[in-house]
């Protein structure tokens, strides 16, 4: 009776043990693919279980769910709203999707939304870490004329979508360079800027944008050629991956003095403790160290 008994404690064990084994392999194979609202106010989450195991698969199969409407049209498909993906590229994890030039007839809302959503749902493929998109072949731009560049999904704000259109009104200290070029001067700036933009983005953005004309004694701390490729921050470190230009020294301002002008505006933030500099998503060699600090040896005050 006691083997009998034995026997069975086993079997229910090993079933029990199939049943989870079976559970934890579906859950491992849900993926969440984001679409837009109707109103096309903000982005909706609608699990998927996936069918391909390989990366490139998967990417198709998601572009496939991005690209078709529900039949009851209970929301709208990001790669479905008037124009045509024209080909991908997917190198070392970046994943390029060229579409048609009817991109640009989406309102600035929508374009956002589409970007969010496509960037959200394909970046949780572990080999696609940056997702970019290109019209025609060239780069394409937002509603204010700027290069977007690559992007992941830490760039767009998980909100219910109403905050897209929000702007708040920031203020900041920014570090500029001094009329040698050979220290900072921080100034205070206040301005709108829109909630879809994550405050670390603003910040460097408006190092790039230089001093205000109003302010005498401040100078450019960062190339105004430098273009973001993509910034983040996790666990108290901000990571800048900017493109070569940052490297040019421009109005005799070292690369030194540019890296300490973005570290030490960034720092200003609650969120930033350490910051990564990077170039087209590599560490340059001349750089002294992978992460700066906070350097007030260079910071002098404006002379009046």
């Amino acid at each position: 009776m006691k083997k009998i008994f034995g026997i069975l404690v086993l079997f229910s064990c090993m079933v029990f043990l199939t049943a989870c084994a079976q559970e934890k392999k579906e859950n491992e194979n849900i993926f969440q693919v984001y679409y837009v609202s109707n109103s096309e106010t903000k982005v909706e989450v609608h699990p998927y279980n996936m069918q391909a195991t390989e990366p490139e698969w998967q990417m198709r199969e998601l572009i496939k769910c991005l690209s078709s409407d529900p039949e009851k049209l209970e929301y709208k498909a990001p790669l479905s709203m008037g124009f045509e993906v024209l080909g991908t590229k997917l190198e070392e994890g970046m994943l390029e999707i060229n579409v048609s030039e009817s991109y640009y007839k989406l309102s600035a809302t929508t374009e956002v939304l589409v970007r969010a959503s496509i960037v959200r749902t394909l970046t949780q493929i572990p080999q696609i870490r940056f997702v970019t998109i290109t019209v025609d072949g060239n780069p394409l731009n937002d509603s204010k004329g700027r290069a977007v560049g690559w992007m992941n999904a830490d760039q767009f704000i998980n909100n219910d979508g109403n905050e897209i259109n929000t702007y708040e009104l920031a203020k900041v200290r920014l570090y500029f360079a001094d009329e040698n070029g050979a220290n900072l001067i921080a100034a205070d700036r206040e301005k709108h800027y829109s909630t879809n933009t994550p405050m670390e983005r603003f910040v460097v953005e408006e190092l790039i944008a230089g001093p205000s004309g109003r302010v005498e004694g401040l100078y450019p701390s960062v190339n105004p050629n430098t273009k973001i490729v993509n910034i983040t921050t996790k666990d108290g470190i901000c990571y800048v991956n900017l493109d070569e230009n940052f490297l040019t020294v421009v109005n005799n301002v070292s690369t030194d003095v540019s890296v300490y002008a973005i570290v030490n505006s960034l720092v200003e933030l609650s969120n930033v403790n350490k910051v990564q500099i990077l170039i087209n998503g590599e560490v340059p060699s001349s750089f002294s160290t992978n992460t700066f600090e906070r350097n007030l040896d260079i910071v002098t005050t404006r002379e009046n």
